[in-house]
């Protein structure tokens, strides 16, 4: 908990976006993960009733944004070692 409000300003510590550690690849999935869920509920709003798109192709979609590239994008860590 002491390391929680601890603010000193030596040569360790860093801002937060320099700690941060995703790098664009995780904002690029995350961003393809946001765009597929937001495409699959128009096409399952724009579908009918009992049609291909609305049974089959949304609920795919969403899948894909929500189970697969959104955790995908908060799990990637790039393998490279900094050598400071």
């Amino acid at each position: 908990m002491s390391k929680l409000f601890y603010n000193d300003k030596s040569k360790d510590s860093k801002t937060l976006f320099e700690s941060w550690s995703f790098s664009k690849t995780n904002y690029l999935l995350f961003i393809s993960g946001l765009i597929l869920v937001i495409v699959g509920y128009l096409v399952m709003g724009y579908g009918e009733v009992n049609s291909f798109q609305s049974l089959s192709l949304a609920p795919a979609l969403l899948f894909l944004g929500y189970i697969v590239f959104i955790p995908s994008s908060l799990i990637y860590r790039n393998r490279t070692l900094d050598k400071d």
